[in-house]
């Protein structure tokens, strides 16, 4: 992997780890989960935020073992990657991005 500088220049990487509509629509739902778990963590049982990593991390790494089958950036660049899985989230919200 490449030592990037900037997200910017991370980002576009991070997008080409993701080409399988199938990997996108993971992660799309694992940050999906990861909201519902804040939203009912802080209303109803802060011990419930305890699952966020899980409900995050989980489906995106199911994906990228068995779908994309490749290594997840996270392990390298964790801050640029969490960064990467939510503009991947608001983008597919936008369209651009195909998820099935």
């Amino acid at each position: 992997m490449e030592n990037f500088k900037t997200f910017k220049d991370f980002y576009p990487h991070y997008i080409s780890e993701h080409r399988l509509p199938r990997t996108k629509l993971f992660h799309f739902i694992g940050s999906w989960l990861v909201i519902l778990v804040l939203v009912l963590g802080i209303s109803y049982d802060l011990k419930m935020l305890y699952l966020v990593p899980f409900v995050g991390y989980g489906p995106a790494w199911v994906s990228h073992f068995f779908i994309e089958k490749n290594r997840p950036a996270t392990f390298k660049y964790p801050l640029y990657s969490l960064l990467g899985d939510w503009v991947m989230f608001f983008e597919i919200l936008k369209g651009k991005h195909r998820i099935l």
